[in-house]
């Protein structure tokens, strides 16, 4: 079981390779369309990465409530915990 701060630093390495973002920008409150400009095309990009990290399917509905990066690693999370 990968713990909460391993989520954390992968989705920010992800986020940071896939939108070149500065890894400073992304803490858990980051807002993901204020802050960071991610919109629901790089959101489903995003998804397809995340699918491949956990293994899992991914429903876009795990995600329909996803509004910041912390957001991002709960629902990471609760995937690989209820997946």
């Amino acid at each position: 079981m990968k713990s909460r701060d391993e989520i954390f630093s992968h989705v920010v390495g992800l986020m940071s390779d896939m939108f070149e973002l500065d890894p400073n920008d992304l803490h858990e409150e980051a807002q993901l369309y204020d802050d960071l400009d991610i919109d629901s095309i790089d959101a489903v990009d995003l998804i397809v990465e995340l699918k491949s990290y956990t293994g899992k399917k991914i429903a876009p509905e795990d995600f329909k409530n996803v509004r910041t990066v912390g957001d991002i690693v709960s629902a990471v999370e609760d995937l690989l915990e209820n997946g």
